[in-house]
Formats: C-alpha cells, structure tokens, sequence
C-alpha cells in the first residue's frame, strides 16, 4: 500500500488543535501515512503569537520550530510507536493559496484542517479559509471541529446463535421487493 499524503493546516488555534488531533490519529492507527503540517504567516503580522518586528525567513524558522513541538507532543499523547513520518511547513503568504499550493506540490490524498465556526457578517468580512479549500481542493478535505454532541451509551451488539437450518426472516428494508420491468418486446 503506498503511503497517503495528508496536509493538515495548523493556526495555533483551539480548532486547529483539533485537526491536529484528528491527523493524529489518522498517522497512528495508519504509520505508513506522511503528514504535512503548515502553518501560513501573514506578511505584514505573522500568526498573532508574539509581537514581532518583521515577517521574515527567520520568524517562519521560530514559528516552523513551535510547529514541530506541537507535532512531537501530540504524537507523544497518542503513544504513536516508531517515528512517524510528518514535515513542518511555515509558509508566508495567503491560508488558502499556501495550503492548496502544498496539496499539490505533494500530492495529496486528504487535507484537514479545521474551521472557526464563523457566521453572518463575520464571516463575509473575515471570509471563510475552509470554505475556500473545500471548494477549490483537488483531493477530499475534512473540516474538524469539537464534538458538542452529548455523549451516548449504546446497547452491546451480542452474538446471536442459531440452530441449524434454521431460516432467518428478513424484516423492513432488507428484503429484496424489486421487480425487474422491461418492455414488452423482450423476450421473457
């Protein structure tokens, strides 16, 4: 099985923590996939973290390097085994350009990244990055968000064992009622 490319958009946000999780996990129940975790500086005020005097190779160095920290602790927390295969991208440009354009350039099979819930007027002033990857993507994107639905106990599925020859019924919309109608001149 050839290994899936997986870009995973990163913002030091609380919803981009949980596209991390997400990809995460992806890389540790599957280890033969690569990760490409990018975080996109803003030209004129980096990602917000810190004041900082200019928007430069170096300052995407820093962020780069607290990028792969946040990585290498996630990966810690999912007990992943061996070393996963992931790459730091810190790239100073537009979100949605940048993502896309290194979706390509890897060529990848799936994008995560997560989504600020915005609505309204927010989010046509503030525009919608996510919105803009699903539509323009050449690949499946996943927007993560949290899960606010409440947490449900389901009933065990049990085995049950039937005695030989026994027929089982089919019940609602397992039985096949179809009837195969052609025209009349075929032959039957």
């Amino acid at each position: 099985m050839d290994a899936k490319q997986v870009v995973v958009a990163y913002d030091f946000s609380a919803t981009a923590d949980v596209a991390l999780e997400y990809a995460v996990d992806i890389a540790t129940r599957e280890p033969g996939n690569v990760l490409h975790f990018i975080t996109v500086l803003d030209a004129r005020k980096g990602i917000g973290l810190e004041p900082h005097p200019t928007v430069d190779f170096a300052y995407a160095d820093k962020v780069q390097g607290l990028l792969q920290e946040k990585v290498r602790v996630a990966f810690e927390r999912h007990g992943a085994t061996g070393e996963p295969a992931y790459f730091a991208h810190a790239r100073i440009g537009h979100a949605v350009h940048e993502v896309l354009e290194l979706a390509r350039d890897v060529g990848a099979d799936l994008i995560v990244l997560g989504s600020h819930g915005r609505t309204g007027l927010r989010r046509l002033f503030l525009g919608s990055v996510s919105e803009e990857v699903v539509r323009h993507a050449e690949c499946p994107v996943m927007v993560a968000r949290p899960k606010r639905y409440a947490h449900i106990d389901l009933d065990k599925i049990i085995e049950v064992h039937r005695e030989p020859g026994h027929r089982r019924q089919r019940h609602g919309t397992w039985g096949n009622r179809s009837k195969q109608v052609g025209p009349t001149d075929w032959p039957t």
